[in-house]
């Protein structure tokens, strides 16, 4: 399975990096994302990376601010997340599957259990 840290809580302007380790598997051959959700909204994709070539995708909500990046070494994706609004709030999941590189949730195999972020003054 995959496992979330580094979440927490930070004022607007404020940064927190994400890290989503592949704790039973190797991730090279996956595609790896990050989905969120917000309390009484749905889950939102917010960015993916392909191992397998390295495509990435932000959604736009997120472009600019956020960067997804893998270490390869540590097996151990990260999203950095700037500029952080009081919409970027909520839980976010790391998910990871063998396939098509996609924003739907349902695709993915494995999921983290979630890593609380909120952004508050």
């Amino acid at each position: 399975h995959v496992v979330e840290s580094g979440g927490g809580s930070v004022q607007p302007g404020g940064s927190l990096r994400l890290a989503c380790e592949g704790s039973e598997f190797n991730l090279n051959y996956y595609v790896i994302a990050w989905f969120r959700q917000a309390p009484g909204k749905d889950r939102e994709g917010v960015s993916y990376i392909n191992f397998r070539d390295g495509e990435i995708h932000y959604e736009d909500s997120v472009k600019g601010r956020f960067t997804i990046s893998r270490d390869n070494a540590k097996n151990t994706v990260y999203l950095q997340m700037n500029s952080l609004k009081p919409e970027d709030t909520g839980v976010y999941y790391c998910a990871a599957h063998i396939g098509i590189a996609t924003m739907t949730w349902a695709l993915y195999d494995f999921y983290g259990q979630g890593t609380q972020v909120t952004v508050s003054s």
